[in-house]
């Protein structure tokens, strides 16, 4: 399963916009990106200094990634679930496309057309790489994405959040004197890239939930220089080491509400080999664009779900809005059963997902997708004085400029409860209905 698969199968759907023109790598390609962000791909065949073309955006709507998933948009958080309690094994292979070309001799801006996209970058940054890694002791291999920044000919700066898998084997490593191997793939097919972000418990092998999301195994293929399996489609392939006890200044950079996120004493990757298909393609992520939203958004939908549903059964579906960057608000609909359903799961959801701010609770004869029917659900059905929770100095998002920082992102969080009272006469909040309205095919109409 490859990224080229994924295009080929874009361009067939006109989602996939070729720019012939020579770009720079300095800001003008993201530029572009940016203009297009939330509409179509975006190939990039001439690139100044580099014969590697770049491709953007091939996550950047929750169709097109559930058209990769072959699912409906409505259905990709079930979808997700089912992979995560049902994941397929993988394949491991002997000769990989990865690893048509070896290099070991590294100079990483020379080798690869990576951007810098934004004016106060700290400098040229990777950003759809997925990072394999190993527990030290154990083996079990985690798949993350993180952003990665050049500071030197062979070395990176990556970005690894306190407490996430990744930063657990790697003060594994550290505690043992030991560098953490890591193979960092570039250029895949978007069910490894939702497979690289889901929310799943530490024993559990991301490339297995991948395996499970395409409906086949996903092959793997051994690096040449260190102990980690990467997949054997993918465009490039940089093999390295995090250095234990080395750090160095990361960022700044955007982060996903936009702004600039802070600068960072981080963990130091050294290069020791690199691989890529004859003719690669070099892979980009807008940072703050919505590729980056739903990529790191999307996949918190189902860990919502799961904790509301042990609260809150008659839960439906779960959406991270784009206004709130997918991030900081949601919508949650249930089949309500009794009055404390929509608070319960208020609570239930500003608790599994720490960084949520704001979310609504609606029936479901509300589509959760369609903001102005939430709209209509609050208008219709809140009364602020009885339907809205407000909690006050809790830990929130450490990307929400307006939360107290100093005090570790505390801030208040709203919930609101935009259901239909089970108190009143029913008829007050039924929506009215045309007979066979969902059968009209207006084509017939408009020939």
């Amino acid at each position: 399963m490859s990224i080229r698969t994924f295009l080929r199968e874009l361009e067939a759907q006109n989602q996939l916009i070729k720019i012939k023109k020579q770009v720079s790598t300095e800001f003008e390609i993201s530029a572009v990106m940016k203009k297009l962000d939330g509409g179509s791909a975006v190939f990039f065949e001439n690139v100044e200094g580099y014969s590697i073309p770049i491709v953007g955006g091939i996550c950047g709507t929750r169709d097109r990634i559930a058209f990769s998933l072959k699912t409906k948009s409505s259905e990709l958080l079930h979808k997700l679930l089912d992979a995560v309690e049902h994941r397929n094994p993988v394949r491991i292979v002997e000769k990989a496309p990865a690893q048509e070309i070896i290099e070991k001799e590294i100079d990483l801006l020379k080798q690869l057309p990576i951007l810098t996209y934004c004016e106060k970058d700290g400098g040229p940054y990777i950003t759809a790489g997925i990072v394999v890694a190993k527990d030290p002791l154990t083996g079990i291999r985690n798949v993350s994405i993180h952003r990665l920044m050049v500071i030197g000919r062979n070395k990176l700066a990556i970005r690894i959040v306190e407490g996430r898998h990744l930063d657990q084997y790697y003060k594994i490593a550290e505690g043992l004197n030991k560098p953490l191997e890591v193979g960092i793939a570039i250029g895949l097919h978007p069910v490894l890239l939702m497979a690289s972000s889901s929310s799943v418990p530490l024993y559990v092998d991301e490339f297995e939930v991948a395996s499970a999301l395409a409906g086949e195994s996903i092959e793997l293929v051994k690096c040449k220089t260190v102990d980690v399996e990467v997949p054997a489609q993918a465009e490039i392939i940089i093999e390295g080491k995090i250095l234990p006890h080395i750090r160095a200044k990361e960022g700044p950079f955007v982060d996903i509400l936009g702004a600039y996120d802070i600068v960072r004493e981080q963990p130091v990757v050294e290069v020791t080999c690199l691989t890529h298909r004859n003719n690669p393609i070099y892979q980009s992520i807008l940072p703050g664009g919505y590729e980056h939203m739903l990529l790191m958004g999307l996949p918190q939908e189902p860990r919502i779900f799961k904790v509301v549903q042990n609260t809150v059964p008659s839960i439906q579906n779960v959406y991270l809005t784009p206004g709130g960057c997918h991030w900081l608000h949601g919508v949650i609909s249930i089949k309500k059963r009794t009055e404390g359903d929509a608070k319960n799961a208020i609570i239930a959801a500003l608790a599994a997902h720490p960084s949520l701010k704001h979310v609504i609770i609606v029936d479901d004869d509300i589509d959760i997708f369609n903001s102005q029917q939430v709209e209509y659900a609050i208008a219709t059905r809140v009364q602020a004085d009885r339907d809205v929770v407000i909690v006050t100095n809790v830990r929130g998002s450490s990307l929400d400029p307006s939360a107290n920082q100093e005090q570790g992102a505390l801030t208040s969080k709203v919930g609101i409860d935009a259901t239909k009272s089970l108190m009143k006469q029913r008829e007050l909040f039924e929506l009215a209905k045309i007979p066979n309205e969902n059968q009209i095919d207006l084509k017939k109409y408009l020939e």
